[in-house]
């Protein structure tokens, strides 16, 4: 499938109106890295910490995005499957979009490799490299499962839901890779996977 980023699905109807997004909305991943609204998310600080410092493994932080519309943040969050609640295509636990930062949207960030996790506990965590991000109050990992999509308006948009895929060694598949990609300092726009 490529590089997939963590994005505000929109519909049609989003696109010819100036009203704001209404949450609770559901997130999905689209090809494509290039940073623009519906894409791009902030690091947030859950547990008071300085705003200027890294995330480090193990520390608890929040995803906040405005998906394009500045009226307000909209935090990804999400909470156990039950019987109404789950995710449309797989019917996994859901991510979604919500308007109250509260204990369903923090999210902690893992060293991909299991064996060397320990390690990197409390070191902060690198851009442009992989890493896990897991749902702290239901302990499972963002996932893209790649196999459930749907088309919109700006091509096929995948299904992102809370899964730790495991293989026999009892790592995490690529399905649960997630990289935090900063923007360029440099004179254009783009990405840090743009630079030469």
């Amino acid at each position: 499938c490529g590089s997939l980023a963590l994005a505000v699905p929109l519909d049609d109807s989003y696109l010819y109106s100036a009203a704001p997004l209404r949450p609770p909305g559901g997130v999905s991943a689209v090809k494509g890295v290039d940073p623009v609204r519906r894409n791009t998310f902030h690091i947030l600080s859950v547990d008071g910490g300085a705003v200027e410092e890294p995330i480090r493994f193990g520390q608890k932080f929040g995803l906040g995005t405005t998906g394009g519309f500045s009226d307000q943040m909209l935090y990804l969050a999400s909470d156990h499957k039950s019987f109404l609640r789950f995710a449309k295509k797989s019917h996994l636990q859901q991510v979604f979009l919500t308007e109250e930062m509260s204990y369903l949207t923090c999210w902690q960030a893992a060293f991909w490799d299991p064996q060397l996790r320990l390690e990197h506990e409390g070191f902060p965590v690198p851009a442009n490299s992989k890493i896990i991000i897991t749902h702290c109050h239901t302990n499972r990992s963002l996932a893209v499962p790649r196999n459930f999509w749907t088309r919109s308006y700006f091509g096929k948009e995948y299904e992102v839901v809370c899964h730790t895929y495991l293989d026999s060694h009892k790592a995490e598949e690529d399905k649960n890779y997630w990289e935090i990609v900063t923007g360029n300092p440099g004179n254009r726009d783009g990405s840090m996977h743009d630079r030469p």
